[in-house]
């Protein structure tokens, strides 16, 4: 009887062990199963993607590889041609990279024609300011204590220049005079983002007007702009009302006539909305010849443009002689700037310019056609891709998320690509990326070029996969039924499922 009682106490303990160890099996697997389908999935949100309402009228694609297995991870109409906005930036920042390197320099000449009597110091002739394509002059990123118009009239006083029986003449002829690309809408010019290329860019070839406002639907007032634009005209039509600026811009180049229309916030104080520099190779010449005033150095004429004097028919092609020469910063850190802000400028600046160095005259059309020509060249399929501008401002140009992905990827090989990885906003951290993916794991992790105009959205960059392995990625769409923000937030989830790949 003891014997058959210690039997049973044996064999019931046995089930009870067996059963607790099939219990926690059971919790095990089923946490498990909890917590992987808690993570976003690639395929499935792919999937949610296709069958959501907001998208039902749109076109939407992506394309993802991995960079270590050289495979293609997950795709959706890749070969549909997109609106890219502005990760199109990629395709131009990365061609510049390589056909001009990273540490590539851009120059800007201050010369003089005519003659010079050093002992009176009496320069009969002219001063110019020999723009070289440099989009940093004076630029908000790389600003000094002084300005640059400040430092070149002390290094025309140094050399012993006193008077000046000419004119400060702004040459921008490295580029074509049209500086706004052709297929740039007339919302989009007047206002500090659609300003355009000029040879000889100033102080990012904007200004900044303040106003004050009072209660919502009353009428705004301009107090000041900044800096000073010799005979700006600006008709206001700017309201109080609303959040944000709302306001918009409207002129052309070389005229020095803007309407102001739209709305700011009520009752603010020197609330500020930047435009565009009518004229800046002009504009430019203008600051260095009010700097030279204010060190006493005299000046008889009326600061101009190799343009305007060309087409006064009074320019002529004299020799000239170099005082000084002034370096733009390396090519590495005006990407960094391109890419990071998101600097249309800068972009297209980078297009003309490498028009220059092939064809010596900088145009937008044929920069488009070199830097398409370039990723060919490189195997890339760039059937689908047209391009019109440097920036992706432009709703006329279209691009593959296929043609971004191999680019991405012929970029992840080539020697400069610390230098192109680093320009990219970083999620959670950085740029337009600072408020996205945060608490996930592709915050801090994916860096990607982003792109916004009306009914056009996309990302595309880098991110490293839960086994570390490196991917390249694109996700545009365009004309999409939902706001801007809600289709940020749908991509959104579609690159965190991209980080979380296994």
């Amino acid at each position: 009887m003891q014997y058959n009682s210690s039997i049973k106490h044996l064999f019931t303990g046995k089930i009870s062990q067996c059963l607790g160890l099939l219990f926690s099996v059971f919790l095990f697997l089923n946490s498990h199963f909890i917590f992987s389908q808690s993570k976003p999935n690639l395929l499935s949100e792919i999937e949610h993607l296709k069958k959501d309402n907001a998208l039902k009228n749109a076109v939407w694609s992506v394309s993802v590889l991995n960079l270590k297995k050289d495979s293609v991870l997950a795709s959706y109409n890749t070969n549909l041609s997109l609106v890219p906005a502005s990760t199109l930036k990629i395709v131009t920042t990365g061609a510049a990279l390589q056909l001009l390197g990273a540490d590539f320099k851009f120059e800007t000449k201050i010369q003089y024609d005519g003659i010079l009597d050093t002992l009176t110091g009496v320069l009969k002739g002219n001063i110019y300011i020999k723009g070289g394509g440099d989009p940093t002059l004076n630029s908000e990123y790389f600003k000094d204590t002084l300005s640059l118009a400040e430092k070149w009239a002390k290094i025309i006083k140094d050399k012993g220049i006193r008077k000046i029986e000419g004119a400060i003449v702004g040459d921008a002829s490295i580029f074509e005079n049209n500086s706004i690309p052709s297929q740039w809408i007339w919302g989009d010019i007047g206002n500090y983002y659609g300003a355009g290329a000029c040879g000889l860019s100033y102080n990012d070839n904007k200004f900044t007007i303040y106003f004050n406002s009072g209660a919502n639907g009353t009428s705004t007032e301009i107090i000041k702009v900044s800096p000073k634009i010799e005979n700006i005209e600006l008709i206001n039509h700017v309201t109080a009302g609303g959040t944000g600026d709302n306001a918009y811009v409207y002129g052309t180049p070389y005229s020095n006539y803007r309407v102001l229309e739209g709305t700011i916030p009520a009752n603010k104080s020197k609330y500020e909305v930047d435009a565009t520099i009518p004229d800046p190779a002009l504009f430019c010449a203008e600051m260095l010849n009010n700097a030279l005033g204010n060190l006493n150095v005299k000046i008889s004429e009326n600061a101009t443009t190799v343009r305007i004097l060309m087409e006064q028919n009074k320019f002529n092609s004299t020799e000239r002689k170099t005082i000084h020469t002034h370096y733009s910063p390396v090519l590495e850190k005006i990407i960094y700037y391109t890419n990071l802000k998101s600097n249309n400028l800068y972009a297209e600046h980078l297009l003309k310019y490498i028009s220059y160095k092939k064809n010596g005259l900088g145009k937008t059309t044929d920069g488009a056609d070199l830097i398409t020509a370039f990723w060919k060249s490189k195997g890339v399929d760039v059937s689908g891709f047209y391009m019109n501008d440097g920036s992706g401002l432009s709703r006329a140009n279209v691009i593959t998320t296929k043609m971004q992905t191999d680019v991405l990827n012929l970029i992840s090989k080539d020697k400069s690509f610390s230098v192109f990885y680093n320009s990219l906003p970083v999620a959670g951290k950085s740029g337009s990326l600072g408020g996205l993916c945060e608490n996930t794991f592709a915050e801090n992790n994916l860096r990607a070029k982003s792109g916004y105009i009306t009914r056009a959205r996309g990302y595309c960059g880098y991110v490293k996969n839960r086994k570390g392995e490196t991917l390249c990625f694109s996700v545009l769409a365009n004309n999409y039924n939902c706001t801007p923000t809600e289709m940020k937030k749908k991509l959104e989830k579609l690159l965190i499922a991209i980080a979380e790949t296994e």
